[in-house]
């Protein structure tokens, strides 16, 4: 047995949150790019609607995506967005 440490290791649930977005937005955002399609405009259609056909099933992007919130999406866009000003 290891000996106990002397400190409490922090979880950050926003932080692992907030990079399972990203990492979906991005592998998201390349399938429409493979397949030809204006990624923003898809991906805006999808937010704004909530019809997952505005995303292709290609490189299963469609499922990925509707794992995560619409309203994780533009928080998570607005957090990027805002902080780059």
């Amino acid at each position: 047995m290891s000996k106990e440490q002397d400190y409490t290791i922090k979880f950050n649930m926003e932080q692992d949150q907030s990079q399972r977005v990203r990492d979906v937005l991005s592998e998201v955002y390349q399938a429409l790019n493979e397949k030809g399609y204006n990624s923003i405009n898809q991906l805006v259609g999808y937010i704004i609607s909530g019809d997952p056909t505005y995303i292709t099933s290609h490189k299963n992007a469609r499922s990925l995506i509707r794992k995560v919130e619409r309203d994780e999406l533009l928080e998570e866009l607005l957090k990027r967005y805002l902080e780059e000003k």
